[in-house]
């Protein structure tokens, strides 16, 4: 308050200062004139003044029409005030050629008139959360927008009036701007009409909401044919009007929000009135029996959702027709009443396996693998259980079959944990159920978590009895080394080559366990070598009788 003062005195104390000081050199009244119109310090300081007069005239506006203003709507007309002037600032770098003082003043009494505009919707929309409104409210408020319709209307017809007499000019802006005006004037007012019915009335007006919701439609769809009209006009006339963008993006994003609010609060009331049922006196007993949107107690006409929240029917009927969730947990009514939304049917469980199943060797290795997978897993535990084909006991996702390997002999393969899919689904509701019910559920609940952590303990035990058996192979590799013969070590020797009845590891490995070794002197033909040294099978034979004499490897 003491800057604004300050402010004033100081522009008048220079405006003064001016005038006197031009009418000192002239001395006459039309000279004084045409010397501050042609001085630009001058001008700058009548500019300045011209501000500070219109500021002073808008806080007079203000306290006629207004009062006090909130701080809701101080803050709401600063942040629309900047945006105003950006618009105002680009709208200069379009119109740049007819930029004049008029061209600034014509610029100044828009913005002063939208604010106006700004605060006459916020005090309206305050009308709907005060609950005591005076007389003087209703007379400042209907003064106010007829004094503002007028006004728009004018402005209107002069700008229609000089496109026409003069052509196209920057009066296209102004008639525009202020159709969009008059158009925001009659959302006001009839939003203030519904709001007096709505207070006049006893008991809460049920279709106020879908009233104000299709006037929001009605109003937007003027709105982005007003911008599209004037984005094609000044395209094709002048150029193409950047200012403009900003509003026009705004006003269709909220005529989209009202169709979509249109068609999704139809569709919500529609699963209000046919699939929610109604509360009983038992539920109402059960909950806190106060409808948080209208803070009443709800004694009949209250609907339940899915969500076991209960409301008045009316009170959701007007929240339906601004947002599609509920009002104490924000759950989206449309999608958990989704008739389509029906849940996947638990699959059976898979017949269990036979426990130590033996399972056959890989194949293409002959008869000697399959005698070594039989003799390696020692008795009783011939092979591992085959992996089920279904998801693994307990877990919800599918599980890939591991590869099958020999299990230790004093680690059985332990029984499968009850599968998941047998347990019954939690029901929707736990308000409805009884003691028993509630304790056999827990119970239920805790049976089905001791078989999953049975589950892990178990497939715990078969990950370790894998790293015991990966470890007695790698051990068992370590000790095969290829034999050489004197006379190969002598020709390898002599030509620096290795012998050519050199395997590879893998191929001394691949049945080195379990096979009966024949007697060296009933060799045949065919296992000695052309140059009389042993063939392939004769080294492996040599490599197995030395692997049966070889002392087993100590226990880990």
């Amino acid at each position: 308050m003491v800057r604004a003062a300050l402010v004033t005195a100081t522009s008048l104390a220079l405006t003064g200062a001016v005038i006197a000081h031009a009418y000192f050199l002239k001395h006459q009244f039309y000279p004084t004139v045409v010397y501050l119109t042609k001085s630009s310090p001058s001008m700058a300081v009548l500019y300045i003044q011209a501000f500070v007069l219109v500021f002073l005239l808008g806080k007079f506006m203000r306290k006629v029409f207004f009062g006090q203003l909130r701080a809701a709507e101080m803050e709401h007309l600063i942040e629309r005030s900047w945006y105003a002037v950006t618009e105002t600032c680009l709208a200069f770098t379009v119109f740049r050629d007819d930029f004049s003082p008029r061209f600034v003043a014509l610029f100044t009494l828009l913005l002063f008139l939208k604010c106006f505009h700004w605060l006459a919707e916020d005090r309206v929309d305050f009308m709907e959360r005060s609950p005591n409104i005076s007389w003087v409210f209703h007379f400042r408020v209907l003064s106010l927008m007829v004094l503002l319709a007028v006004l728009d209307f004018l402005f209107v017809n002069h700008a229609c009036h000089s496109i026409i007499t003069r052509g196209a000019s920057v009066q296209l802006v102004f008639g525009f701007e202020y159709a969009i005006l008059m158009t925001m004037v009659l959302t006001t007012f009839i939003k203030y009409t519904l709001h007096t019915v709505d207070l006049q009335s006893e008991n809460p007006w049920d279709n106020k909401a879908v009233y104000m919701l299709y006037t929001e439609l009605f109003t937007g769809f003027i709105k982005v044919l007003l911008y599209m009209a004037f984005m094609t006009i000044m395209i094709k006339v002048h150029t193409f009007p950047l200012f403009a963008i900003r509003p026009m993006y705004l006003a269709m994003r909220q005529f989209k929000k009202a169709v979509t609010d249109a068609i999704m609060s139809r569709r919500a009331i529609r699963n209000m009135n046919t699939l929610y049922p109604d509360a009983t006196p038992e539920d109402l007993q059960a909950s806190d029996n106060v409808c948080i949107i209208c803070r009443e107690e709800m004694v009949t006409g209250a609907k339940k959702l899915p969500c076991n929240h209960i409301f008045h029917s009316s009170c959701l009927r007007s929240w339906f027709q601004r947002q599609q969730t509920c009002p104490t947990c924000r759950m989206d009514v449309l999608r958990a009443s989704n008739p389509n939304a029906v849940p996947a049917p638990a699959q059976a469980p898979a017949p269990a396996a036979p426990v130590n199943a033996p399972v056959p060797g890989p194949p293409g290795n002959g008869e000697e693998d399959n005698t070594c997978t039989s003799h390696s897993t020692g008795p009783g535990t011939a092979g591992a259980a085959p992996a089920p084909d279904g998801p693994m006991p307990g877990f919800p996702f599918p599980s890939f079959p591991p590869p099958p390997f020999p299990s230790a002999p004093w680690l059985p393969m332990p029984p499968p944990p009850p599968f998941a899919s047998s347990m019954p689904p939690p029901p929707a509701s736990l308000s409805t159920m009884s003691e028993a019910e509630l304790r056999e559920l827990e119970q239920e609940g805790r049976r089905g978590l001791e078989a999953r952590l049975q589950c892990l303990h178990n497939i715990h035990t078969l990950l370790d009895a894998a790293m015991l058996n990966i470890h007695h192979y790698l051990t068992t590799v370590a000790t095969l080394t290829p034999p050489r013969s004197e006379s190969s070590s002598a020709v390898g020797e002599a030509s620096g080559t290795s012998p050519p009845s050199a395997i590879t590891e893998p191929e001394a490995v691949n049945g080195a366990t379990g096979f009966s070794q024949p007697d060296s002197t009933t060799l045949e033909k065919s296992d000695v070598g052309e140059d009389g040294e042993p063939s392939p099978s004769e080294l492996r034979r040599r490599r197995l009788r030395k692997l049966e004499t070889s002392p087993p490897p100590p226990d880990h």
